[in-house]
């Protein structure tokens, strides 16, 4: 029986990076819709574009797999502003009544 290969555990790794970060980004958009609404969609594009383009950079074979899950986690949370809105709308999150429409 050979040594233990720290590198089988890299699944593992990105895996948990990867639950951590979609887990994270759920409530960022919940309070970026409360406090700014969906015109704050450009922090999420250029956090992406960000994390894209540190993941094609990072040629480290855990890191840059979990930018690029940051980077598209970013990306879709655009597309999740708008369904926030929506949702506040139907009355299931609440509306920030300090914020102008």
């Amino acid at each position: 029986m050979g040594s233990f290969d720290w590198g089988h555990l890299s699944g593992l790794a990105i895996g948990a990076a990867a639950f951590l970060i979609i887990g994270l980004f759920h409530p960022v958009v919940v309070k970026a819709e409360y406090h700014w609404g969906k015109r704050c969609w450009w922090i999420f594009l250029v956090s992406g574009l960000i994390g894209a383009a540190a993941s094609v950079w990072v040629v480290h074979p855990i890191w840059s797999p979990i930018l690029g899950v940051f980077a598209f986690s970013s990306f879709w949370s655009i597309r999740e502003l708008v369904e926030q809105e929506e949702r506040v709308k139907k009355g299931w999150f609440p509306a920030n009544p300090r914020r102008k429409v």
